[in-house]
């Protein structure tokens, strides 16, 4: 073999080995794309762009956008400068894919419990047995009607207690009223002859027929009965007994009803209509000690169920009471139902986990009755937060920023064209593009994936991997 021939055997093995080298990064790549464009978790999504006007700022690129425009910046430039046919000639390859027209959405996907509409507690504040259980759980209960009984002994003599010592306040009551409205009485009999004493010896007096101590020791008289009058308290001129008496009164008989109320709380009822989902009560144990501080009962309103979900403050700005959902879970084994969003908390509390982050509880009806859904499993909600129809859409890494503007780069016979354009309607991998210059896109032009400042205006390129 001469030596030409081992140099051309060389450079085919370098050549072949070059080619094997690139198919293996490029395979590298590709499964690195595939893993960054993964959705995010649920309860974990970025704050949503909200599309730009003219004249606006640079929108912010995403972590994910970020991630995935670098890679597919990378992907490209490992196959952007290849030989052809042996050549020593190296050609800028750039990669493409047609510019199509549809229907983009930009989405949140939350996670939260399901739960009933109407939920609550059946708690006993009575230290006594629990004597009756009257339903399991899974039962249909009414409102008012009964679920357990309690021993009511111990209440029953505590109420007799209230009702004798409201009785004795009652009886004192009336009494002091007879003794007041009698002694009134008499104070006024006192005070008319007083009157009349001292009328007669001040006329007396004045014609000199009686003495000034006589006349004095009368209008003594007549003030003492004055006095003891006033003594009385009068209401609409009939006088009352001491204030105090009556207050008596009032205390026994709050004494007396309270008891009334704990006799009446011996008969544990539901106070609304709905599903008993937990019965923590036994019989023999005490009421008001159910084991780790339960309550005796959970009752939920099954009949309408909702979503109890935290949205990132990033995020509650694109969402309204009246928003539409789309509802997912496991049990439902990949179909959905309707959701609404019903109510958005006025204030937000921390995320926890040590992120700095605020959440806001939103609440999200379920608008299907008849669903498989069930109350405490966890569910899906997708909300549509903005949308366009037959809108220009390109990949995420097609859209570059600059500090010129933005723009989509074009493959028009082989050469690069600068398009200047404005974004909306954003999804995970995809954007709404809308041309600054109207007609400036057409359907099924070249988009370079992964543009950069260095494709210049005019520069001839291959195109690969157009799929047009």
């Amino acid at each position: 073999m001469d030596e030409n021939s081992r140099i051309q055997n060389s450079q085919m093995i370098k050549d072949m080995e070059e080619e094997a080298r690139l198919k293996e990064e490029e395979e590298q790549f590709e499964a690195e794309l595939a893993e960054l464009m993964k959705p995010d978790q649920p309860g974990r999504r970025k704050k949503k762009k909200k599309k730009k006007k003219s004249g606006q700022g640079r929108k912010q690129w995403s972590a994910k956008r970020k991630a995935i425009t670098a890679a597919v910046v990378i992907l490209a430039a490992a196959g952007a400068f290849k030989v052809f046919g042996g050549k020593k000639e190296n050609v800028v390859m750039v990669s493409t894919g047609a510019l199509i027209r549809g229907d983009i959405q930009s989405e949140l996907t939350i996670s939260g419990p399901v739960s009933g509409t109407d939920s609550v507690d059946v708690v006993s504040n009575l230290h006594a047995e629990v004597t009756e259980i009257q339903v399991k759980e899974g039962d249909r209960v009414e409102q008012g009607q009964l679920l357990a009984v309690i021993d009511d002994s111990d209440v029953r003599k505590e109420v007799e207690i209230a009702q004798n010592a409201y009785d004795l306040a009652v009886s004192t009551y009336n009494e002091q009223q007879i003794q007041a409205e009698n002694g009134y009485a008499g104070a006024l009999q006192q005070l008319e002859a007083a009157q009349r004493e001292y009328n007669r010896t001040n006329i007396l007096y004045q014609s000199g027929s009686m003495s000034q101590l006589e006349w004095e020791t009368a209008r003594d008289k007549l003030r003492e009965a004055q006095r003891q009058v006033k003594t009385f308290t009068v209401v609409d001129g009939r006088a009352v007994a001491n204030e105090s008496y009556a207050l008596q009164v009032k205390n026994a008989e709050f004494e007396l009803e309270k008891k009334k109320e704990q006799l009446e709380d011996t008969q544990v009822t539901s106070p609304i209509a709905g599903t008993v989902v937990r019965v923590n009560a036994k019989v023999g144990r005490f009421a008001d000690k159910i084991e780790d501080e339960k309550p005796m009962f959970i009752i939920e309103n099954l009949d309408s169920l909702e979503m109890k979900v935290s949205v990132s403050e990033y995020s509650i700005g694109n969402i309204s009471v009246g928003q539409e959902a789309v509802i997912s879970a496991d049990i439902l084994n990949g179909g959905t139902v309707a959701g609404q969003v019903m109510a958005i908390s006025p204030t937000g509390e921390e995320k926890g986990g040590g992120s700095t982050e605020r959440v806001i509880p939103t609440t999200i009806e379920i608008l299907d009755k008849e669903s498989r859904l069930m109350a405490g499993i966890t569910a899906r909600a997708k909300i549509i937060l903005d949308e366009a129809e037959d809108a220009w859409i390109v990949p995420i890494s097609s859209v570059l920023e600059t500090g010129d503007g933005t723009f989509v780069l074009a493959v028009e016979q082989g050469v690069i064209r600068w398009i200047a354009v404005e974004t909306g309607v954003e999804s995970d991998i995809q954007v709404q593009v809308i041309p600054v210059e109207e007609g400036a896109l057409q359907e099924g032009m070249g988009i370079v994936t992964a543009p950069h400042e260095g494709l210049a205006e005019g520069m001839s390129v291959v195109e690969m991997g157009a799929g047009r």
